[in-house]
């Protein structure tokens, strides 16, 4: 198969969506590989590291795609890189169609076959997603803290405190990959430190593992309430994989916050936690409402791009040889979690929560292919 990797054009998006390392072993399999000039350059990777990997470089995108049968990203398209995909093409990224409905039609429309990072489910996790999902928690302490800072507009307040004065306070909503981990850094600071969600099995874990350096609390309005009233920082950090992200807090809830409060919406690219989200930038990174300083970067850990491309394409390279060994038709046959990742295909809309999130018609994957007896209970 003729593999490409596209530069990211996405503001401030410096990852890369194969190392060198990565293309040796789609050459070993086999498969020829496009690079597109530069793209691995921010992420510290230059070209001439995938020229002696194999690759050939490509100076121009259209060509790119023209020739390429499957495309390997990091983010999603961009508006600009719609007309360049055409019918039964493969795509290998991140997506959140969720929270992009004119992505969605420009897939749909161009019978592209799409698979989505954060779908690809295996024994009930989330294999790539979760590695940008710890790294973009950690971040979103990092950048509070930062943004709580007088100067960025925040309430002047360091997280850790020193003797004598009260440490700062830490709301995390949502305790899976990304609050876990900013739950890790929040603690690591010395902040005051609460966490929500509404598994009461995950809650008993993070108990544990944290021993008792942070409050564990069912996640009701009420108590959402009550902490962000208390917060200086609050994250939001709900995930419902494949479909938009609930909205925790409404805009009405930020006149009860405390004035320089810092919220981050670590699910800004699923539509975000908080009402009054809207996706920013890395140069642009947060905008003020009723004195709440709002950060909703969309791709985090692009900023840390060394870091996030080596954790990323570690997560993503085994389904991606699955794809290229065998197509995306044998693949889901061959892969239930390869087959649950697989957002359109042939003009057709295959994930069932994009779907309702844009009230569009619906697919089952197995109407789609034509596969084995098995109909995709082949083994994850």
């Amino acid at each position: 198969m003729i593999v490409a990797v596209a530069k990211e054009i996405k503001t401030h998006e410096y990852r890369v969506g194969l190392t060198p390392d990565n293309v040796r072993a789609y050459r070993k399999k086999g498969h020829s590989v496009l690079v597109e000039k530069d793209a691995g350059a921010s992420s510290g990777y230059p070209d001439e590291e995938y020229l002696g990997a194999g690759a050939e470089i490509i100076t121009d995108k259209k060509t790119l795609f023209n020739k390429a049968q499957m495309i390997v990203k990091v983010k999603e398209p961009q508006s600009s890189e719609y007309d360049l995909f055409h019918e039964g093409q493969i795509l290998y990224t991140y997506l959140h169609l969720a929270a992009d409905q004119k992505q969605t039609n420009a897939l749909i429309n161009k019978k592209v076959k799409a698979i989505a990072y954060e779908t690809i489910e295996e024994h009930g996790k989330l294999p790539c997603l979760n590695p940008m999902s710890e790294i973009a928690g950690r971040l979103s302490v990092q950048e509070g803290a930062r943004f709580l800072e007088k100067p960025q507009g925040g309430r002047g307040v360091l997280l850790g405190g020193v003797p004598g004065v009260h440490r700062g306070k830490v709301a995390i909503l949502g305790g899976g990959a990304v609050g876990t981990n900013a739950a890790k850094m929040a603690v690591g600071l010395g902040a005051e430190v609460t966490i929500l969600d509404i598994n009461a099995e995950r809650l008993a874990y993070l108990d544990d593992i944290f021993h008792g350096q942070l409050t564990t609390l069912y996640s009701t309005d009420e108590n959402i309430h009550k902490l962000i009233r208390e917060s200086d920082l609050v994250i939001g950090a709900v995930l419902i994989p494949g479909a938009k992200a609930p909205q925790l807090i409404k805009r009405k809830d930020l006149k009860e916050m405390r004035t320089g409060a810092v919220i981050v919406d670590v699910a800004v690219d699923q539509g975000g936690c908080f009402e009054t989200s809207r996706v920013t930038s890395h140069d642009d990174p947060v905008f003020t409402i009723d004195g709440v300083v709002h950060y909703c970067v969309s791709n985090m850990p692009g900023a840390v791009a060394l870091t996030s491309t080596q954790a990323l394409t570690g997560a993503t390279l085994k389904y991606g040889l699955i794809i290229a060994d065998l197509g995306v038709e044998k693949a889901v046959c061959h892969s239930k979690a390869i087959s649950k990742g697989v957002n359109t295909y042939g003009g057709h809309l295959c994930c069932e929560r994009v779907a309702q999130a844009w009230d569009l018609p619906y697919t089952p994957l197995e109407e789609c292919i034509q596969c084995n007896p098995t109909k995709l209970t082949g083994k994850s």
